[in-house]
C-alpha cells in the first residue's frame, strides 16, 4: 500500500506540472534518454479526458514501420474508438510519427514534441493543438523526462516522456483561462499486439451547436473530399443532445441526391450523449433541418470526412 501511494503521488505530480530538478536523475540509464526504437505491435493504453467530451480510452498500436519514408504509423485497436478520435480530434499521436524523432504531424509538417537525447534545460519550439509552443526539459528522474511548454497565447502544456515505456507517460494542456483542454494518462504498455488496427485520416466538415428556436433551423456543409484529392470513404458523425422537460427535437440530414442518411427524433427530457456513427460519403452539399423546442434544448453535431486504413497484425 505504501509503495502504491508513493507511486500515485509521483504520477499525479507529472500531470500537475513537473517538479523542480533536484540535480539527481535517480536510476535513469543513458539508454532511457535516447530515442526509442518501436516495432510493429508495440502498444500503449491511454485514458483521455476533455471538458467537451468527458473521458474515453484508446489503445495506440504501432501498425506499420515505413523504413523508406522514415515513418511509424499508429492506429487504434477499436474501430469505434478510431471513429471517435477522427471526429473529436483530441489525439495528436495517431497516424504518422517520424522514426527519427517521434515527431507528430500538424498542419502537414512534423512537429518535434520530444527532444532526444533528453537533457535538462534543453529548449525548443513546435506547433500542436493550434498553438505555437516554447518547451524546455525541467527535470529527469527515474527514466522520465518532464517538459513544460508555454504558448504565446498563454496556454500551458506539461508532459512526461518515459524512457522505460518508450512513449508519453502523461500530458496536461491548460488554456489561457485555466481550463483543462486535454488530460492524457498512460495506464498500460505492452508488445506483440495481435488483431486488427484502425486509423481514420479525418478532416472536420461541420462542428455546430444548435439551440431551441421557434422555427426550423437550416444549415449545410460541403463534402468536398480530402485535400489530397481522394474521396472520403465515409463521413463520421458525433451527436451530443439534451432536450428540456416538455421539449422536443429532431434532426434530418439530406445529401444532394435527396437521400436522408441521418435522421433523429427526441422527446421530452431525452438525452443522447457522445453518439457516434458513419454515413456514406457522397461529394457535394449536405443539408440539415433541425427542430428544437424547450428553452434549454440543444444539439451539438460534428461531422468529419474519413479515409479508412486497416491493418491485421
Amino acid at each position: 500500500m505504501l509503495t502504491f501511494l508513493v507511486a500515485s503521488i509521483a504520477f499525479a505530480g507529472c500531470l500537475e506540472g513537473p517538479s523542480v530538478s533536484s540535480g539527481s536523475r535517480g536510476d535513469t540509464s543513458e539508454a532511457e534518454l535516447t530515442l526509442p526504437q518501436w516495432s510493429v505491435g508495440d502498444q500503449w493504453l491511454y485514458t483521455f479526458s476533455t471538458p467537451q467530451f468527458g473521458e474515453d480510452s484508446a489503445r495506440l498500436v504501432v501498425a506499420e514501420v515505413d523504413e523508406e519514408e522514415g515513418l511509424y504509423r499508429l492506429g487504434i485497436s477499436s474501430e469505434r474508438e478510431a471513429q471517435r478520435h477522427a471526429v473529436i480530434n483530441h489525439n495528436p499521436f495517431l497516424g504518422r510519427v517520424t522514426v527519427g524523432g517521434l515527431s507528430v504531424y500538424e498542419e502537414g509538417e512534423p512537429q518535434p514534441v520530444f527532444k532526444f537525447p533528453w537533457n535538462e534545460d534543453a529548449t525548443w519550439t513546435f506547433v500542436l493543438f493550434g498553438q505555437s509552443w516554447t518547451a524546455s526539459t525541467v527535470n529527469i528522474y527515474n527514466g522520465v523526462a518532464d517538459v513544460v511548454a508555454n504558448s504565446a497565447d498563454g496556454h500551458r502544456l506539461t508532459y512526461a516522456f518515459s524512457g522505460r515505456e518508450g512513449f508519453l507517460d502523461a500530458l496536461l494542456w491548460v488554456d489561457d483561462e485555466g481550463v483543462e483542454q486535454l488530460r492524457m494518462e498512460l495506464t498500460q504498455s505492452k508488445t506483440g499486439y495481435e488483431g486488427n488496427v484502425y486509423f481514420y485520416q479525418a478532416r472536420d466538415l461541420l462542428d455546430n451547436r444548435y439551440e431551441a428556436s421557434d422555427t426550423d433551423i437550416y444549415d449545410s456543409f460541403l463534402d468536398s473530399g480530402h485535400p489530397s484529392g481522394e474521396d472520403w470513404d465515409v463521413l463520421v458523425w458525433y451527436l451530443d443532445v439534451g432536450i428540456a422537460s416538455g421539449g422536443s427535437g429532431s434532426l434530418v440530414m439530406k445529401d444532394h441526391q435527396g437521400a436522408s442518411p441521418l435522421t433523429r427524433a427526441w422527446g421530452s427530457g431525452a438525452t443522447e450523449r457522445g453518439a457516434i456513427g458513419t454515413i456514406p460519403s457522397i461529394s457535394g452539399e449536405y443539408g440539415l433541418t433541425v427542430n428544437l423546442r424547450g428553452d434549454t434544448s440543444s444539439i451539438h453535431l460534428k461531422v468529419a470526412g474519413g479515409i479508412i486504413t486497416t491493418w491485421t497484425l
